[in-house]
């Protein structure tokens, strides 16, 4: 049985690769690691949360002694790092932290998976998740390749960028058995609502502004977050050692242009007439260092893995929204701050 560590489990991104790799991977023992910031919430996973191949851990990567006592408790085979501070606003108001979580933490566990591994390194993987935005800001033409240049615009970006750094220095200088991915932007269900698509269409259902940065003309390339879950699930198993992987979707949108689709899709659900949800548009001040453009080449997971998007934009944006509209006691609990007190509910009573 291979034991795999995945840190940041709570999140987003991580509460869909773990759900993934605990129902596909029966014979495997999944350990979810998460501090449960904001972002976190354990209410993500009730329905796989008492199988017995699952198990969580309230932890903090910045902990290094803690992370080190985690490693020798599991002796992990492999870990899927995803633990990560990744709202851009959030760096510019608060840079430290950052640094602290995605580079400091990196370390931590890089650190840990090289001293337990250090007498055997077969069959073990270090798998480190990293985005786009690393790369910089792209004009009106080109793609991101795994070998463009890093051109790091954000606090956050900058910190994602170090920590590829740092992971590839650990493969050449240690011989830790890392892969890199850098992804697109993500969407779909459980995503907390300080990103766009979720925030957007909570303030569509209570009539609240939309704020749009600058003209909106910025382009962002969208990729949905099972179809991510997937590529992780490909590359952790059998991406080649050392090497990077881009994931995008293939699927350009202007922020504005997906805004105005996502209010006509609202529009729709809600019974409102055509046009009335557009009208909560509100442009507000550029975001400071906003990149202009991301787009994802990711010819080299195609060719090298067979891996490419499965779900067509327009059905999975629909299927988004369908999700979020059909779950309001999740974003009211969300927006509330009543999530936070699942863990306690469910954890610490045991």
């Amino acid at each position: 049985m291979k034991t795999i560590l995945i840190t940041g489990g709570a999140g987003f991104i991580g509460s869909h690769v773990v759900r993934l790799f605990v129902i596909k991977y029966p014979d495997y023992k999944i350990v979810n690691l998460d501090k449960l910031t904001y972002a976190g919430n354990l209410a993500n996973l009730t329905d796989i949360e008492n199988l017995p191949n699952y198990t969580f851990e309230k932890g903090d990567i910045t902990d290094g002694p803690w992370i080190q006592q985690l490693f020798d408790k599991y002796r992990f085979d492999g870990v899927v790092h995803l633990a990560a501070e990744s709202h851009v606003d959030r760096s510019i108001s608060n840079p430290m932290e950052f640094i602290m979580t995605n580079i400091v933490g990196t370390v931590n566990l890089l650190n840990a998976a090289r001293a337990i591994w250090s007498n055997d390194l077969s069959g073990k993987r270090f798998y480190h998740i990293s985005t786009d935005e690393v790369y910089g800001s792209l004009g009106d033409e080109g793609k991101f390749l795994e070998t463009t240049p890093y051109d790091p615009r954000s606090p956050y970006s900058a910190s994602k960028a170090s920590s590829d750094h740092l992971v590839r220095a650990y493969f050449h200088t240690f011989h830790l058995p890392v892969v890199i991915s850098n992804c697109s932007n993500n969407y779909g269900p459980f995503q907390f609502p300080e990103k766009l698509v979720p925030l957007f269409i909570n303030n569509i259902r209570t009539n609240k502004p939309l704020p749009v940065y600058g003209k909106g003309e910025n382009v962002r390339d969208w990729l949905y977050v099972e179809d991510h879950a997937k590529a992780i699930d490909l590359i952790f198993h059998k991406g080649t050692e050392g090497e990077t992987y881009n994931i995008g979707g293939n699927n350009e949108w202007q922020n504005i242009q997906l805004i105005q689709k996502l209010c006509e899709i609202m529009d729709q659900k809600l019974g409102r007439t055509p046009g009335e949800s557009a009208k909560l548009i509100t442009y507000v001040k550029d975001r400071a260092g906003h990149d202009l453009r991301y787009a994802i080449d990711a010819t080299k997971i195609k060719n090298e893995l067979g891996w490419e998007p499965t779900i067509k934009f327009t059905e999975g944006f629909e299927a988004t929204v369908d999700w979020y509209l059909q779950n309001e006691e999740w974003m009211v609990n969300i927006t509330s701050g009543d999530y936070q007190k699942y863990y306690e509910q469910q954890y610490v009573k045991r």
